[in-house]
């Protein structure tokens, strides 16, 4: 786990010390926002500037003044979606500062430029119609490159067969999606099983529990959303563009899904 020590250090610096301006995006137009990391831009935003954008476009936001490191997010995903006991698709770094902690929860940021995809030899890493970054584990053949070249430590091998018992269910959810078997690479999904469907199930995303990511449901203080980006009354678009919000690594240029607000 040595590169995600080192990735906990340099962006604790980066967003849970910093409160200036040099890591900051704040007051930007929606058609802007695709250029928050490191001036990348992408088709998406393009059309959604030209008014032809046809799908949400699911962002989080993680408000990292509010988080108080209680892993309930953790705990939740993985009674959920039945991970692993060494699979984390969230987890939360502490660093302790004198007479305080900081925390920076960590998942899949669901790149739009995303190295994972890329390297893919088979394309059992890809992007769905909506963006998500998901895995066809039929087609994964276990090479790792997309571990590799993850960087934000988002992804994990199985490189044995879960069998044992769940320690996290019921208390903390029930599964809803299969266990993955061994041999593939997994990571978060964002709860794609909850967002598919929600409008015909009369259902709100962001808004209904039946329709939102586990991790923001089960938070105690409030401090995760999620939702479409582009949303008429956005709740996530409004925390993105009047706080400090910034991506994860913004200099990679793999323009996260995940916004901190600090």
């Amino acid at each position: 786990m040595a590169d995600n020590d080192q990735l906990t250090r340099r962006d604790f610096l980066k967003l849970a010390g910093v409160t200036g301006t040099s890591v900051v995006v704040a007051g930007l137009g929606a058609t802007a926002l695709g250029h928050t990391s490191g001036g990348a831009t992408t088709g998406h935003f393009e059309a959604h500037a030209e008014g032809i954008a046809p799908k949400p476009f699911w962002v989080m936001t993680i408000d990292l003044t509010a988080c108080i490191g209680c892993n309930y997010c953790t705990y939740a995903c993985k009674a959920s979606n039945d991970t692993a006991p060494n699979i984390f698709w969230n987890y939360v770094y502490q660093q302790d500062e004198a007479d305080k902690h900081r925390y920076l929860p960590r998942m899949c940021m669901h790149c739009e430029n995303a190295p994972c995809v890329e390297v893919c030899p088979v394309k059992a890493t890809y992007h769905r119609e909506d963006g998500l970054v998901v895995m066809d584990y039929d087609k994964c053949i276990g090479c790792r490159y997309c571990e590799v070249a993850c960087p934000y430590g988002a992804r994990y091998f199985n490189w044995d067969a879960n069998t044992d018992p769940n320690p996290y269910v019921p208390a903390w959810g029930t599964p809803e999606i299969a266990r993955r078997p061994r041999g593939v690479v997994e990571k978060c999904t964002f709860c794609f099983q909850r967002l598919d469907g929600a409008a015909e199930r009369g259902l709100v995303v962001g808004v209904d529990l039946k329709a939102t990511p586990a991790c923001v449901n089960v938070c105690p203080v409030g401090a995760r959303t999620f939702g479409d980006l582009y949303a008429e009354n956005s709740t996530v678009a409004k925390l993105v563009t009047r706080r400090n919000a910034t991506q994860l690594r913004p200099e990679l240029g793999t323009v996260p899904r995940v916004y901190y607000l600090v």
